[in-house]
């Protein structure tokens, strides 16, 4: 946990790989350049149609996957997937390290379970007024906390979150619900978002929910915005002295994460059904730095690979830890491995020390010796063809 933005930010990005060969015209093939879109497109539709299919994976899912049981669990691995990457567009591209952006998730989950319970708002405009509620907060809160830098900026965002925790758990005005949370009221939830059997809807709604994260964190990294903000991670002073406005790309990349945050937040209580304290703490911020780190810094598909199988392992360690099998091992197993935090924890101090980059940087050194590799043969059959 004591990683720093400025660590980091001496590794090359994850998504920045290496150039690919070139042909005989001096370009990359056509083929090459279309195909990580391509390999993405194929996932999203393998991934949609997951609930039409009878597929059992013992161990990592409670069921085949048509089952509402696992379709549960594999849409919140998809939501907590979108929120990583939301983080990601913080910390992997601005190089801000906060320690309080489960406030704006509250923000989505609370914010819309209020507005349903209190107002008779339809679904959707109930989702717009928490959304403009989450820009409001956000933009608030980043204009203070980015007015300091370095470890200063993680600890007001964290003061800010552990205002909203205490907002939210001394339950004012009987709005929050306490240690007790909110239960969704579905008066004005359509029918098709309400209930075990409508579980494949909630589903698909998560996967379009990660899907439409992903194409705006790509669309910003992808701007003059988030190449300022690159930059600005890398040597703020050389962005000033060309001219450049580090505070307002900070600023922009901050609400646009906190925004995106909102919106998972939302699908989150969809899915959940209800809200609860938990996703106010400081502790699932914690957890978000854990799955982006896991996952690769400055990776997108990395930062989603991570919270994905963050979750997972979460979900199913939980089932293992309870189990006749574990209970029935010498204590000097049981306990250990009875205690999912210990496992995840391990994991994660086994991924820093002998993975740096994570899983997405491990993927990247096998691509590139694989394709010296292909380099090297095709020399070799050019030298011989020529001998």
């Amino acid at each position: 946990m004591t990683t720093t933005p400025t660590t980091q930010q001496s590794s090359p990005r994850s998504d920045e790989t290496a150039p690919l060969p070139a042909d005989d015209g001096g370009t990359v093939p056509a083929r090459r350049r279309w195909l990580p879109p391509a390999i993405g497109l194929g996932l999203v539709v393998l991934l949609a149609c997951l609930p039409l299919l009878a597929i059992s994976l013992p161990g990592v899912l409670p069921g085949p996957t048509y089952t509402p049981g696992t379709l549960q669990v594999l849409a919140l691995a998809l939501l907590v997937g979108a929120l990583a990457l939301s983080y990601h567009l913080l910390f992997g591209v601005a190089g801000l390290l906060s320690f309080g952006h489960a406030l704006y998730f509250a923000v989505g989950v609370y914010g819309l379970a209020i507005v349903l319970d209190r107002t008779d708002l339809p679904l959707l405009p109930a989702a717009c007024v928490v959304l403009v509620g989450g820009i409001a907060v956000a933009h608030l809160v980043g204009a203070i906390s980015l007015r300091v830098t370095g470890i200063s900026f993680a600890m007001v965002t964290l003061a800010f979150a552990q205002a909203g925790n205490v907002l939210v758990r001394r339950n004012p005005a009987g709005a929050t619900g306490g240690e007790e949370g909110l239960a969704l009221d579905t008066a004005h939830v359509p029918d098709a978002l309400v209930g075990v059997a409508n579980t494949r809807n909630l589903y698909w709604l998560a996967l379009a929910v990660l899907v439409v994260v992903y194409a705006i964190v790509l669309w910003v990294e992808r701007s003059r915005a988030g190449h300022v903000a690159a930059a600005t991670r890398e040597n703020e002073m050389r962005v000033r002295v060309v001219g450049g406005r580090p505070y307002l790309v900070k600023l922009l990349v901050f609400v646009v994460a906190a925004t995106l945050a909102t919106g998972v937040g939302m699908a989150y209580l969809l899915l959940q059904s209800g809200a609860v304290p938990r996703v106010t703490s400081a502790d699932f911020t914690l957890t978000l730095l854990v799955m982006v780190v896991l996952g690769g810094v400055g990776s997108r598909w990395g930062a989603v690979v991570g919270g994905v199988l963050y979750t997972l392992l979460d979900q199913r360690l939980g089932a293992l830890a309870s189990s006749e099998a574990i209970a029935g091992l010498p204590s000097v197993l049981r306990v250990p491995l009875s205690e999912p935090l210990f496992i995840l924890g391990t994991l994660f101090v086994l991924v820093v020390l002998f993975l740096p980059g994570g899983i997405a940087g491990a993927a990247q050194r096998l691509a590139h010796r694989s394709g010296r590799d292909r380099q090297r043969e095709a020399a070799r059959e050019t030298i011989e063809e020529s001998a």
